[in-house]
């Protein structure tokens, strides 16, 4: 399983790269319309460090006009981690297969049911991103989809893309996906941080801290 860091900041990406505890990045428009960054030097300064995937999420709904916009990103000449985003419409898809005939890869996102995901996988795309708190939101499972959808693309081992967790509102998705199959969790850096912490671990840490200190205590008085 990979984690990817849904967040166009770089410290905080740096922080869980070196880390060891993400594989990668997505972004999307409202990652970038929330913290008020130029998306091209954010992105710039993502690659510098990210040499995996980088997700990229096009706003254009035309077939034309995608692999446009897809082909302006390419050209600004960040590397092969670019993986371009594009929502899971006739056009988009249309738009996916012809950049992974390109070599590129490829996101297929605001995936919502199986179906999406299997017209995803027939373009080839490289990862299919599944919106598990949306899905929530209205009334559906967001974690059931993910399971869904990771045991069809399991009876056929020509499938090659990679089922992505995607809007995670909270831990219990990530073990839900996790469980289900995910071959990638993305997630918030809050929420990435928050899988290493637990009440009784830092209660632990202080109990050996001071059973220590206490030790050598005992042991200079003698």
């Amino acid at each position: 399983m990979q984690f990817f860091v849904d967040s166009d900041d770089i410290e905080a990406i740096v922080e869980l790269f070196e880390l060891g505890i993400v594989d990668g990045v997505t972004t999307n428009p409202l990652v970038f319309a929330r913290s008020g960054r130029d998306p091209r030097k954010a992105i710039a300064e993502i690659c510098e460090l990210v040499k995996t995937s980088v997700s990229i999420e096009v706003i254009a709904s035309q077939y034309n006009a995608m692999l446009n916009e897809a082909q302006s990103w390419l050209d600004m000449g960040f590397g092969s981690q670019i993986t371009i985003k594009l929502p899971i419409t006739m056009e988009g898809l249309r738009a996916c297969k012809t950049l992974i005939s390109r070599g590129i890869m490829v996101n297929m996102t605001l995936c919502f049911s199986p179906t999406q995901a299997m017209l995803a996988a027939k373009a080839g795309a490289t990862y299919v991103s599944i919106f598990m708190g949306r899905l929530d939101d209205i009334g559906h499972n967001g974690i059931e989809l993910v399971r869904t959808v990771c045991d069809m693309f399991n009876h056929y081992p020509e499938i090659n893309t990679q089922v992505l967790a995607a809007s995670i509102r909270h831990q219990g998705h990530i073990i839900g996906a996790a469980k289900a199959g995910a071959d990638v969790i993305t997630a918030s850096p809050h929420i990435l941080r928050s899988l290493v912490t637990h009440p009784l671990t830092a209660k632990g840490v202080i109990e050996f801290e001071q059973a220590g200190i206490a030790y050598v205590q005992s042991k200079n008085k003698k």
